[in-house]
């Protein structure tokens, strides 16, 4: 049994079949034109056309053969033309082609027909056109009415009158009796291509729609011809084109005719005469069905006279216009979704922009009027990520690029609550995106209360939200957030030092409500601003008789804010914000300064005592001590020795021996460098010796050999800086003993790759010794006696 053939394949027979027929009867009708047999020509000309009376191809397949017949139909119009023009009168020609059996062959060899009439006697062009127009209402089968009408549309594309009503011969017609042809023929076609949908079976009701899509052009076609004709003025088209297109988009009640016409509307004619038609226009999409996608439709029209009036500056009532038209039409359509309304709104902003960059206010009445639509809608939280999130994501993206500046988006009174608009994660992405803004154009903040709204409008990111989903953040994340948060902090600042003062005291009151996780990203940024205002302060001592005072209570408010660190259960930072601190008050002479910076080293040393266990951390806790002392110099014999000593103390209970070596090597400095309050040199050549020799003894204790050198070195290498910075205590006798002993030791290591690098060490002191001892005498430091 032969299997039936698919659809694709039918069509593919059909076509051809009639395919040949067309070629066949087209030979014909050439060999009878060529022996002047006019009338035989017609009758196969005829029975070419019949073929276009199918209704069994496919839109695309019609359309192929269409083309095929059409172009073998202008050999008939050209020979009409020759004929006509040589002066061979066939004045009943017109009549003749009316015997055609069928009406569709009938009427194709009419308009061909007409066209040579019209071409030869221009007298005859007004009344022809509005025969045939007329006539072609006797095809009324949707796919061959449509092709029969694009036919005669390309047929009369160059012979339709354009000239002005008052300046044009009546008989050759004027561009008023072009635009009823067009007008009327467009009526037609959309009325056969609205038809095609109710052609067939509900179950094709989709392909139907994909083949109406693929005809839609010869629909538009008649939109084409009219903004080609030169005479409609701007007034015409206002008064008599436009609404006569209107009338026939509205009344036919179909979404795919609606919307592809109206998007035409918006591509083919001038923009002048889109302003001059904007309500009317607007107005109407208001009218549509409830299935167009009148959003796409009216951004399109947005966008482009938005480009338009960004050169044309004169048109200042377009924002107006818009806004309350596109007001209207989503108030009547209450089934526009939300993502759809917003989308609009992300046009109007466009509009603004582009056109209106110095009207802030237009911004603030597009996000009142979104804010609006979504109390009136009863939508309380948009989730993250969806289609209406990505839209609202949109409208508040465009003005922050456009603006670059954070100060005027805080400006806008409804920015705050359409952001509440947002889930957790919505308002932390823009949070996060209005942060990043400001960073990268470096926009300062200057005062204090618009450190509060900025810090209000990122409420998201500083502190947790009654939203904010339980399960945990992605700590990699979460640090990036609160990273961009401490950054910002260095934008918060004023040139003058008491309004910095109210700046950082608002900043403070925000951060301090952000958590234990928040705050270690966020107070320290503060600390440091309020450590750079007080020498600020300092050095407005002769213009500022208060300058002190002030200083003193920005180092009270940093006090407080490290002890809320410290109440975090955080330990190294609040160490380190202390030590800084104790070293910007010792630089800064003011009343008290002394008692404040000791404050600020004990409550370091208390920090290490209590909470910090980790030997390395312990170890480096020391060393960035005693590095602090080091650089000050405003602490008296009182307040440093308690210091000093305590600090040595710590070093010698480390847990680890190597540890405790390094440590009580490092406080040894303690008493040997910086300077007193009184300037004199901190030379306490007895107690670095003391310090030195427990070093040492510390370091005899360790069991493994190879610590055990590398820590003399070390201490070999103490005693060398202090010998050379003349301490009287060291001498040449304890180097050598020292040297002795690490020669020892150092052979009864094993040879690998650690002991390599121990030699290494020594080698290079002992390089140093050598060098000092062979070259001339360094400010007098004698080494005589000294073993290599």
């Amino acid at each position: 049994m032969t299997p039936l053939p698919s659809p694709s394949e039918e069509q593919d027979r059909l076509l051809e079949e009639a395919s040949h027929i067309v070629k066949t009867q087209s030979l014909q009708m050439k060999r009878c034109l060529d022996s002047d047999k006019l009338m035989d020509a017609l009758k196969h000309a005829s029975t070419m056309l019949s073929e276009l009376r199918t209704s069994l191809l496919s839109p695309k397949n019609y359309y192929e053969l269409y083309m095929a017949v059409t172009d073998e139909l202008r050999q008939l119009e050209l020979y009409l033309v020759d004929e006509f023009q040589r002066g061979r009168k066939v004045p009943d020609l017109y009549e003749l082609v009316q015997y055609a059996g069928n009406i569709v062959p009938r009427l194709y060899l009419l308009i061909t027909v007409a066209l040579v009439y019209i071409k030869t006697n221009s007298s005859l062009k007004r009344d022809l056109l509005k025969d045939l127009v007329e006539m072609c209402r006797g095809v009324q089968h949707p796919l061959r009415g449509l092709f029969l009408r694009n036919y005669l549309l390309q047929c009369t594309r160059n012979v339709l009158p354009d000239t002005p009503e008052d300046e044009g011969d009546q008989a050759e017609g004027t561009v008023r009796d072009s635009v009823d042809f067009i007008l009327m023929n467009f009526a037609e076609m959309n009325k056969l291509w609205v038809r095609m949908q109710h052609q067939g079976h509900s179950r094709d009701k989709e392909r139907r729609e994909r083949e109406r899509e693929e005809l839609r052009i010869l629909v538009g076609t008649n939109l084409v011809r009219l903004s080609e004709l030169d005479s409609i003025t701007r007034d015409k088209y206002k008064k008599l084109v436009l609404p006569g297109i209107l009338e026939q988009v509205v009344s036919c009640r179909d979404a795919i005719a609606q919307e592809y016409l109206m998007e035409c509307i918006i591509q083919v004619f001038p923009d002048e005469f889109h302003l001059a038609t904007l309500t009317a226009f607007l107005k109407s999409c208001a009218e549509l069905q409830a299935g167009v996608n009148v959003k796409n439709i009216l951004i399109a029209l947005i966008d482009r006279l938005s480009l338009y009036a960004q050169k044309n500056k004169e048109f200042n009532s377009l924002f107006e216009t818009f806004s309350e038209q596109v007001a209207s039409i989503v108030q009547s359509r209450i089934d526009m979704p939300a993502e759809d309304i917003v989308a609009l709104q992300v046009s109007l902003i466009n509009l603004a922009l582009k056109c209106y960059p110095d009207k802030v206010d237009y911004i603030d009445k597009i996000l009142q009027t979104t804010v609006e639509t979504f109390q009136k809608l009863n939508i309380e939280r948009v989730e993250y990520n969806t289609p209406v999130s990505r839209e609202l994501m949109r409208l508040l993206k465009i003005f922050i690029d456009q603006y670059n500046n954070i100060l005027t988006v805080i400006q806008l009174t409804y920015f705050a609550p359409l952001m509440e608009l947002f889930d957790f994660y919505g308002r932390k992405s823009v949070s996060a995106y209005l942060i990043t803004n400001a960073l990268n154009n470096d926009t300062l903040v200057p005062t204090s209360e618009s450190v509060d709204s900025i810090l209000t409008i990122v409420s998201s990111l500083v502190q947790d939200q009654d939203d904010q989903p339980a399960e945990e953040e992605d700590p990699e994340d979460f640090a990036e957030e609160q990273g961009l948060l401490g950054r910002l902090v260095h934008q918060f600042k004023s040139d003058v030092p008491d309004q910095q003062y109210l700046i950082l005291s608002t900043a403070r009151k925000h951060f301090q409500a952000g958590g234990k996780k928040r705050i270690k990203h966020t107070l320290p940024p503060l600390v440091f601003q309020a450590y750079q205002l007080a020498t600020q302060f300092s050095a407005l001592r002769e213009e500022d008789e208060m300058w002190s005072k002030k200083c003193s209570k920005i180092f009270r408010f940093c006090h407080q804010i490290i002890l809320s660190l410290i109440k975090a259960e955080l330990a190294e930072l609040p160490l380190r914000l202390f030590l800084q601190g104790a070293m910007t008050i010792g630089s800064i002479d003011f009343e008290n300064h002394e008692t404040i910076s000791y404050e600020f080293i004990s409550q370091a040393l208390s920090l290490y005592e209590e909470e910090i266990s980790e030997s390395k951390c312990q170890l480096a806790a020391i060393t960035l001590l005693v590095g602090t002392f080091e650089k000050m110099s405003c602490f008296g014999e009182e307040n440093a020795e308690p210091i000093r000593t305590q600090s040595a103390l710590a070093a010698s209970k480390l847990f680890k021996k190597p540890d405790q070596c390094s440590g009580v090597c490092t406080c040894s400095h303690l008493f040997w460098s910086g300077k007193n309050s009184q300037g004199e040199e901190i030379r306490d050549g007895k107690r670095v010796l003391e310090c030195l020799k427990k070093g040492v003894r510390i370091a005899s204790q360790c069991m493994d050999m190879s610590v055990q050198v590398q820590l003399f070195i070390e201490l070999l290498n103490h005693y060398i800086y202090y010998f050379e910075k003349k301490n009287e205590h060291i001498t040449v006798a304890m180097l050598n003993q020292l040297i002795g002993k690490i020669r020892d030791e150092l052979a009864n290591l094993e040879s690998n790759e650690e002991t390599e690098q121990i030699s290494k060490h020594f080698t290079n002191t002992l390089f140093h010794l050598r060098n000092r001892q062979e070259g001339p005498p360094v400010d007098g430091i004698s080494y005589e006696g000294l073993t290599l």
